[in-house]
């Protein structure tokens, strides 16, 4: 006899109640003067939101105190998202920027143009066993025309930067 009430009652915890959805909101009772509909057996997943926080400038409560009815002074704007740099500051900044992307453009200039010699016109100078393995050298010339585009599109975006901050950069 306990086996079977165990049993009834495992049945009876399985089987989903049945659920109501009211409006936005879902009960396994029906709101009474709103118009609800009977869902299926289906269970129902339910999502939170993301909360809205108050921030400073509107009030959190919604109805006036005596304490928030009196008028609040601006609070002081932060420091560190609002600070303006004086003209010669910026002008210091865009010039350290400036040379530092010309340095990385001479830079790369040269790692391409090293590239460059050993692709060869796309036909670079055998290694060791790559005399004996052609699949090794395959590899390489795939590796050094990867290179090759890379470093070119590496200069590309250094000249796009340099020109943005007004920099005329010659095409070599």
């Amino acid at each position: 006899m306990l086996l079977g009430a165990l049993g009834l009652s495992a049945a009876l915890a399985q089987t989903p109640a049945e659920i109501y959805r009211c409006g936005n909101a879902y009960t396994n009772q029906p709101v009474p003067g709103v118009e609800c509909t009977r869902m299926g057996a289906a269970p129902v997943t339910v999502i939170e939101g993301t909360r809205v926080h108050a921030n400073s400038a509107a009030p959190a409560s919604p109805a006036p105190t005596a304490q928030s009815a009196v008028p609040r002074s601006k609070p002081p704007p932060d420091t560190a998202t609002h600070t303006k740099v004086d003209a010669q500051a910026q002008k210091e900044r865009d010039q350290q920027a400036r040379q530092i992307l010309e340095a990385e453009l001479a830079k790369a200039t040269v790692a391409q143009a090293e590239i460059a010699r050993l692709w060869n016109n796309g036909e670079p100078n055998k290694q060791g066993d790559e005399f004996k393995n052609p699949a090794k050298y395959q590899q390489r010339v795939a590796e050094l025309r990867m290179a090759l585009l890379r470093s070119e599109a590496d200069m590309a975006g250094l000249r796009r930067e340099l020109a943005r901050l007004g920099t005329v950069v010659a095409k070599p």
